[in-house]
């Protein structure tokens, strides 16, 4: 079951892309334009559903909250047995442009990185087979499963696919900035339209540009001056074997970027003044002044879009062969 914007939409949302300066690094978010339904729903379902984790504790949405800007607000994300996780959790909201997913880059997609965590002793610590066996002892997880893959035999290769599908569905269009894009000049302050000139002459969007404004290309972090990690992480050297890589992270979305916080892979910038502050300095080696930085932080914060919404899914109950769970202590 296929869906799609009416044309009428599509054309609109290509009409207004006209108006875009030519030269603008950074363009508006376009809504998502074709999502099979009945895997968005079922995906939601997954996507909330905390029983695919060992502890019966952590879903998807513990470390990508969609009420707290698809994220979790802390350093590191907690894990199973309350295990500190290595690296700040990245938002799931527009993460469907990203060119790949996580820090490195390790995963190629969003199905690819749906089913990482699962599995992963830190995170949701449970076993793919142990995930497929909970879903097919839940009747309505059944019956849902067959209708949606056509399948009596719930397969582990379509969790992940469901649930990708329902964050293709998170974008987060509509923010003022782009509505300044389109041609409402009173859209924003005429503070956060100086923040977006120095953001553009200070070189800020060799990084961050297109609709997600980042999420396109691998960076080097430490460009000017050496970043003092508040904790070791593995950089894109870990993919690649590259020696070239090692101070290569992709680079994240800046939209919705104040609801994002702490900032960094390490989490180590609490507000977004001090990030501003940080990249400065070891990116551009320009050391901002606090009127400068109040500009650029007024401009970044018009990139917070229209954050998804939607009834919050009524997950099926067990079965009396579901396994039960083994609670953290």
């Amino acid at each position: 079951m296929k869906t799609k914007l009416p044309g009428i939409a599509v054309a609109s949302i290509l009409c207004f892309s006209t108006i875009v300066q030519a030269d603008e690094p950074i363009q508006p978010i376009r809504p998502t334009q074709e999502i099979n339904l009945a895997q968005v729903e079922l995906g939601k379902k997954l996507y909330f559903d905390p029983r695919l984790s060992k502890s019966g504790f952590i879903s998807c949405n513990s470390c990508h909250n969609l009420s707290m800007g698809g994220t979790d607000n802390l350093r590191t994300s907690i894990g199973d047995h309350w295990q500190q996780g290595p690296i700040n959790a990245p938002t799931v909201l527009n993460s469907s442009m990203n060119l790949a997913q996580f820090w490195d880059g390790h995963a190629a997609d969003l199905k690819e990185q749906a089913g990482g965590p699962m599995a992963n002793p830190g995170e949701m610590a449970f076993t793919h087979m142990l995930a497929v066996e909970v879903l097919q002892s839940i009747p309505g997880y059944v019956n849902e499963f067959k209708l949606v893959f056509d399948t009596d035999k719930i397969d582990i290769d379509q969790v992940p696919q469901a649930i990708a599908e329902f964050e293709k569905t998170l974008v987060t269009p509509n923010a003022s900035f782009d509505q300044y894009l389109l041609g409402a000049e009173d859209a924003i302050s005429t503070k956060a339209k100086a923040g977006h000139e120095l953001f553009k002459t200070s070189g800020c969007v060799a990084c961050y540009n297109g609709p997600v404004v980042g999420g396109n290309s691998y960076q080097k972090m430490e460009v000017v001056e050496p970043y003092q990690a508040a904790r070791p992480a593995e950089r894109r050297v870990a993919v690649t074997g590259k020696d070239a890589d090692r101070f290569r992270f992709k680079v994240p979305t800046l939209r919705n970027v104040e609801l994002t916080y702490p900032y960094f892979h390490d989490g180590a910038a609490d507000t977004l003044k001090e990030a501003v502050d940080t990249m400065g300095r070891i990116q551009l080696g320009k050391k901002f002044t606090a009127e400068e930085n109040e500009k650029i932080v007024a401009f970044l914060k018009t990139l917070t879009g229209d954050q998804p919404g939607f009834t919050l899914p009524i997950l099926p109950p067990s079965g009396d062969r579901t396994p039960r769970p083994t609670p953290s202590k």
